[in-house]
């Protein structure tokens, strides 16, 4: 089963930015799907998500590709900074992240990471993370999704606290965020249902 939901189809489908949405039960995981998320960001392994929702998982703690495929992920990340410097880990956790069938997003904090991950494995997803630096989280993401090449996609993962935040990602040309639990259907553009 894992690797039928396509994680990048999900993202880069339809009109406007997708919200990924960070679940760490299947209750959430439900509730997120309708509220209109699209993907789901696992950050542990959850029981019972697979049943609970049909959107696609993104396995987003850093390391091993097999973890993520034991947890029915459908896409894992790869941090390019914990990796970049073990000669041959890097394009070793991304082969094997391909040979279980997984979709693999490479983590990258700054320019310099994003152009050595190009030259290394020329991924088709980046997660961009707001590394430090004197500018906040969301012009730093803005920033480096400049950097990223035309037909790659590119997902944001930064607090994010209204529409008009995601609003900013979307105009930008950013194809997904990552956000917590919570207001999806707010971020997402549609009023929560009246209960």
């Amino acid at each position: 089963m894992t690797g039928s939901r396509r994680f990048s189809q999900a993202i880069s489908e339809g009109d406007g930015i997708s919200i990924v949405v960070r679940v760490d039960d299947a209750g959430t995981a439900r509730a997120a799907e309708d509220d209109g998320a699209e993907a789901l960001a696992l950050h542990a392994a959850v029981d019972a998500v697979r049943s609970a929702t049909s959107l696609p998982l993104l396995w987003r703690p850093p390391g091993s590709p097999g973890r993520a495929r034991a947890a029915e992920a459908d896409a894992c990340v790869l941090a390019y900074g914990e990796l970049e410097h073990e000669d041959g880990r890097l394009e070793q956790a991304y082969a094997e992240a391909l040979d279980h069938g997984l979709e693999c997003a490479l983590e990258v904090r700054n320019e310099e990471e994003l152009e050595a991950a190009l030259e290394r494995l020329d991924p088709e997803i980046f997660l961009l993370a707001a590394g430090t630096g004197d500018e906040g989280p969301l012009e730093r993401a803005l920033e480096l999704l400049q950097d990223v090449p035309a037909g790659k996609l590119a997902i944001a993962e930064l607090p994010v606290s209204d529409r008009e935040e995601v609003a900013e990602l979307e105009r930008a040309g950013m194809d997904a965020v990552i956000v917590p639990a919570g207001n999806v259907a707010e971020l997402v553009g549609r009023s929560a249902p009246d209960v």
